[in-house]
């Protein structure tokens, strides 16, 4: 499942996500058993001259049996290879998702058969000649058509996704199950649950101003979030979908993709 976090600041993109990947095994008619692999890549990044790009991806996990990042080489060569310049933020996303919509319909069955989970990616960037950076999401197979998030040159946010019942709490100050509950429980009408979400959200958020926001802010936002999470699901009873080495990578408007922290390739001599 994850947990994947990217923050548009006036002073630059933040792009962080753990390391954990979860799959389901099982063995004849035995139960299903979730396997964890810690050391998995969900922040993915490019090549020059298109390294003022990069992207997370949170979700499932697998398509067959390869992660998102190990499709990046063949994206890189099929796709990008021939583009000498950079492309804008919209036009990688654009790509990204037309690239992974054809490795998911080679062994995927595509909407309205699958019903599944959302192979989700987060792409954030600069635009060869903006101010500031732009965030667009996509979701393999239900909603491959690139949507921006925090659109607009004042506006500055965090876009989310994954296992978020810990740091929504943070942020919103309820669990994304509430609204459902409240629902069940209250049966309110359409309205009163538009406004309900729309007053707990008001009441209870935690009150960010991104708009001035530093970049050291935002990266440490960023690892609090994943860190928390992961504790959190230490301490308790449930999915431990997030875990392992925490990646993060900031691109700046007159800077490329710049990695604050990144798991390295090790082997056992301390």
């Amino acid at each position: 499942m994850s947990l994947g976090v990217c923050i548009k600041g006036p002073e630059g993109i933040v792009l962080a996500a753990d390391s954990r990947v979860t799959l389901e095994a099982k063995r004849g008619n035995g139960p299903v058993i979730p396997i964890n692999y810690d050391n998995a890549t969900k922040l993915l990044s490019f090549g020059e001259p298109h390294n003022y790009v990069g992207a997370v991806t949170y979700g499932v996990a697998v398509i067959g049996q390869r992660t998102a990042h190990s499709f990046i080489p063949e994206f890189e060569q099929k796709v990008l290879s021939d583009k000498k310049e950079r492309l804008s933020v919209e036009e990688y996303a654009v790509k990204m998702s037309k690239f992974f919509m054809e490795r998911w319909g080679e062994v995927m069955p595509g909407p309205p058969k699958y019903n599944g989970q959302q192979m989700t990616f987060l792409m954030g960037g600069y635009n060869p000649a903006e101010a500031y950076g732009r965030i667009f999401l996509f979701e393999i197979p239900g909603n491959p058509k690139p949507k921006e998030q925090h659109a607009g040159e004042s506006k500055f946010g965090m876009s989310w996704g994954g296992q978020l019942e810990v740091a929504s709490r943070i942020i919103h100050g309820f669990d994304p199950a509430l609204p459902g509950i409240i629902k069940q429980v209250v049966n309110p009408s359409k309205e009163q649950e538009r406004e309900i979400e729309k007053q707990i959200t008001k009441l209870l958020r935690f009150p960010i101003p991104y708009n001035v926001l530093p970049l050291q802010d935002c990266v440490d936002l960023a690892i609090f979030l994943i860190d928390a999470t992961m504790t959190a699901q230490r301490l308790a009873i449930g999915l431990r979908g997030v875990g392992g080495p925490i990646d993060v990578a900031v691109i700046r408007r007159t800077k490329a993709i710049d990695y604050i922290q990144q798991k390295e390739i090790h082997g056992n001599i301390e």
